[in-house]
Protein backbone atom coordinates (compact mmCIF):
# COMPACT_ATOMS: atom_id res chain seq x y z
CA UNK A 1 0.00 0.00 0.00
CA UNK A 2 1.54 3.79 -1.27
CA UNK A 3 1.00 6.72 1.30
CA UNK A 4 -1.06 9.45 -0.01
CA UNK A 5 2.21 11.45 -1.39
CA UNK A 6 3.50 8.20 -2.91
CA UNK A 7 0.17 7.81 -4.43
CA UNK A 8 0.15 11.40 -5.93
CA UNK A 9 3.69 10.87 -7.14
CA UNK A 10 3.20 7.39 -9.11
CA UNK A 11 -0.49 8.68 -10.65
CA UNK A 12 1.27 11.92 -11.71
CA UNK A 13 4.60 9.98 -13.44
CA UNK A 14 1.63 8.00 -15.06
CA UNK A 15 -0.20 10.74 -16.39
CA UNK A 16 2.71 12.17 -17.40
CA UNK A 17 3.57 9.50 -19.55
CA UNK A 18 0.12 9.41 -21.37
CA UNK A 19 -0.79 6.09 -19.00
CA UNK A 20 -3.82 7.89 -17.28
CA UNK A 21 -5.66 4.58 -17.00
CA UNK A 22 -2.41 3.14 -15.24
CA UNK A 23 -3.31 6.68 -13.21
CA UNK A 24 -6.85 5.40 -12.36
CA UNK A 25 -6.13 2.48 -11.17
CA UNK A 26 -3.37 3.93 -8.68
CA UNK A 27 -6.21 6.21 -7.43
CA UNK A 28 -8.43 3.20 -7.46
CA UNK A 29 -6.44 1.21 -5.26
CA UNK A 30 -5.99 4.42 -2.58
CA UNK A 31 -9.73 4.68 -2.58
CA UNK A 32 -10.78 1.27 -2.09
CA UNK A 33 -7.79 1.01 0.72
CA UNK A 34 -7.67 4.47 2.35
CA UNK A 35 -9.30 5.90 5.08
CA UNK A 36 -13.02 6.24 5.10
CA UNK A 37 -12.73 10.34 5.07
CA UNK A 38 -10.53 10.04 1.65
CA UNK A 39 -12.55 7.78 -0.21
CA UNK A 40 -14.31 10.37 -1.99
CA UNK A 41 -11.13 12.64 -2.72
CA UNK A 42 -9.34 9.62 -4.36
CA UNK A 43 -12.65 8.39 -6.26
CA UNK A 44 -12.66 11.86 -7.97
CA UNK A 45 -9.43 11.94 -9.10
CA UNK A 46 -9.90 7.88 -10.38
CA UNK A 47 -12.80 9.09 -12.11
CA UNK A 48 -10.68 12.34 -14.04
CA UNK A 49 -8.01 9.51 -14.73
CA UNK A 50 -10.15 7.21 -16.34
CA UNK A 51 -12.22 10.60 -17.85
CA UNK A 52 -8.64 11.51 -19.65
CA UNK A 53 -8.49 7.76 -20.58
CA UNK A 54 -12.22 8.46 -22.44
CA UNK A 55 -11.16 11.12 -23.86
CA UNK A 56 -7.98 10.37 -25.09
CA UNK A 57 -9.89 7.68 -27.10
CA UNK A 58 -12.40 9.50 -28.78
CA UNK A 59 -15.68 9.14 -26.28
CA UNK A 60 -16.94 12.61 -26.59
CA UNK A 61 -20.00 11.61 -24.16
CA UNK A 62 -18.01 9.25 -20.97
CA UNK A 63 -14.93 11.65 -21.39
CA UNK A 64 -16.81 14.99 -20.45
CA UNK A 65 -19.59 12.59 -18.04
CA UNK A 66 -16.47 11.34 -15.91
CA UNK A 67 -14.38 14.53 -16.26
CA UNK A 68 -17.51 16.55 -14.51
CA UNK A 69 -18.68 13.72 -11.90
CA UNK A 70 -14.41 13.37 -11.03
CA UNK A 71 -14.55 17.28 -10.44
CA UNK A 72 -17.88 17.36 -8.46
CA UNK A 73 -16.48 14.52 -5.93
CA UNK A 74 -13.42 16.63 -5.68
CA UNK A 75 -15.09 19.88 -4.78
CA UNK A 76 -16.10 19.51 -1.10
CA UNK A 77 -11.65 18.92 -0.36
CA UNK A 78 -11.40 22.44 -2.24
CA UNK A 79 -10.57 24.07 0.67
CA UNK A 80 -8.01 21.75 2.78
CA UNK A 81 -6.27 20.99 -0.43
CA UNK A 82 -5.34 17.57 0.96
CA UNK A 83 -2.10 16.51 0.34
CA UNK A 84 -1.51 19.91 -1.48
CA UNK A 85 -4.08 18.61 -4.31
CA UNK A 86 -4.74 21.55 -6.30
CA UNK A 87 -8.02 21.03 -6.41
CA UNK A 88 -9.53 24.44 -7.92
CA UNK A 89 -6.89 23.46 -10.82
CA UNK A 90 -8.09 20.47 -11.18
CA UNK A 91 -11.96 21.49 -11.23
CA UNK A 92 -10.49 24.11 -13.69
CA UNK A 93 -8.94 21.38 -15.86
CA UNK A 94 -11.53 19.20 -16.12
CA UNK A 95 -14.37 21.51 -16.80
CA UNK A 96 -12.61 22.48 -19.82
CA UNK A 97 -10.97 19.63 -21.36
CA UNK A 98 -14.75 18.16 -21.13
CA UNK A 99 -16.45 21.38 -22.66
CA UNK A 100 -13.43 20.41 -25.62
CA UNK A 101 -13.87 17.00 -25.67
CA UNK A 102 -17.43 17.22 -26.44
CA UNK A 103 -16.84 19.68 -29.52
CA UNK A 104 -15.38 16.04 -30.38
CA UNK A 105 -11.55 16.34 -31.08
CA UNK A 106 -9.72 13.42 -29.24
CA UNK A 107 -6.58 14.65 -27.19
CA UNK A 108 -3.74 13.28 -26.59
CA UNK A 109 -3.26 11.76 -23.29
CA UNK A 110 0.14 13.35 -22.50
CA UNK A 111 -0.17 16.55 -23.43
CA UNK A 112 -3.45 16.68 -21.69
CA UNK A 113 -2.35 15.94 -18.60
CA UNK A 114 -2.83 18.12 -15.09
CA UNK A 115 -0.77 19.01 -12.58
CA UNK A 116 -2.03 16.85 -9.35
CA UNK A 117 -0.44 19.20 -6.93
CA UNK A 118 -0.16 22.99 -6.89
Amino acid sequence: MRTPRETLAEAQRLLDEGMPFHAHEVFEDAWKSGPEGERELWRGLAQLAVGLTHAARGNITGGPRLLRRGAGALAPFAEAAPYGISIAGLSAWAQELADRVESGPTVDAAAEAPRLRG
